[in-house]
């Protein structure tokens, strides 16, 4: 299993999740089973997918090939882990399947991300006498504005009925009530449908902050991915495979699809049924 030639398929899993809410009904550290539901922080995205490959290949006899097992941590918020992999040049199989949720649905295209903070400066003055300094916070607004009526346009744009999205995930600034605010930051969140929005929204962004006191840093550039020759089947959130290189990229795991929701599930039928559809891929590659 050591020689990449050996490996036709290999399976990705992030072993991270996202932060808890306090609105749990049930332990979200604790694996709790309710009319055949398996409830849990992170049992869909992804612990589930990743305890359906260790199954499946506990049932494997490997005689002809073997299989690549890729475990990864940080992707919820900077792909660490994917991006160590990628710098130590690691070779992945011709064949990768991704375990994020997808309700036993084969994906083969995902969306990319740009995630961008976007910084205002003004002129702090006392709120007496607002015409006397530059409020950031109203900069910011005007920019939200603008950006909103861009976002209208470029939902108009699609690929297999997806398009892209927007999300104004945090504002802040200011100082104090009685302060003119002469600062104030903005995180904006797309998910594109190509790689040519990604550099769209950027050139876009340039040109709204045409103030020299206003700047912007990418947090995240990623570009969608889809398999070449195929019929498009694209998922709504990014995932690991926009940094694989691998002729044949594929998502395929639990359902239904309620990550990053309290009281996060699976039904222990989609977990069967994904260990059987595992196995049939394994059989189908490496025998």
């Amino acid at each position: 299993m050591s020689n990449s030639n050996d490996c036709n398929i290999g399976f990705l899993g992030h072993t991270d999740t996202v932060s808890y809410s306090d609105d749990w009904t049930f332990s979200p550290f604790e694996l709790n089973e309710k009319d055949e539901k398996l409830y849990g922080l992170g049992t869909s995205d992804m612990k589930g997918s990743i305890a359906a490959i260790l199954s499946a290949i506990s049932k494997m006899n490997f005689t002809k090939k073997g299989i690549k097992l890729f475990f990864t941590y940080d992707e919820e918020i900077g792909f660490s882990g994917i991006s160590e992999l990628i710098q130590k040049n690691i070779e992945f199989p011709k064949y990768m399947i991704i375990g994020e949720p997808t309700n036993n649905e084969v994906i083969n295209a995902s969306k990319g991300l740009l995630e961008l903070k976007i910084t205002f400066k003004g002129i702090s003055s006392h709120s007496s006498k607002p015409e006397e300094g530059i409020n950031a916070i109203y900069k910011c607004m005007d920019f939200i504005d603008k950006i909103k009526g861009y976002y209208e346009d470029l939902k108009k744009e699609t690929v297999a009925s997806k398009y892209a999205t927007m999300n104004i995930g945090v504002i802040s600034g200011g100082r104090s009530i009685n302060i003119v605010a002469d600062s104030c930051e903005v995180l904006i969140d797309f998910r594109t449908i190509s790689k040519s929005q990604n550099e769209q929204i950027i050139k876009k962004i340039n040109e709204l902050l045409n103030d020299n006191k206003s700047s912007y840093e990418i947090i995240n550039n990623i570009n969608p991915f889809s398999n070449i020759n195929e019929k498009i089947n694209m998922s709504d959130f990014i995932s690991e495979a926009s940094f694989i290189e691998s002729k044949n990229k594929y998502i395929l795991g639990v359902g239904p699809i309620n990550a990053h929701k309290k009281n996060e599930f699976i039904t222990i039928e989609s977990l069967n049924k994904l260990e059987e559809q595992y196995v049939e891929i394994i059989k189908e590659k490496c025998e």
